[in-house]
């Protein structure tokens, strides 16, 4: 985290009056909530393998045949 933008934000937070300071704060909390939340990348670990290898193979060979095609017909 840069503390020369929080400190750059909260000089600014400063000359705003009590009602547009509450609209930040507000702005701040749904920013807040709206970060997806991922899971790290240790606890996903138990999951490898667990596609067979075939499998894979065929989602792949299907991503490279249906990726950067353009349909003419789609619009």
């Amino acid at each position: 985290m840069s503390t020369m933008v929080i400190e750059e934000i909260l000089e600014q937070l400063k000359s705003l009056p009590y009602e547009l300071q509450w609209r930040v704060l507000e702005f701040t909390r749904a920013l807040a909530l709206s970060v997806p939340r991922g899971v790290p990348g240790h606890r996903l670990l138990r999951f490898a393998g667990a596609i067979p290898l075939d499998d894979v193979q065929r989602m792949r060979q299907a991503i490279e045949r249906g990726c950067e095609q353009v349909d003419v017909n789609e619009w």
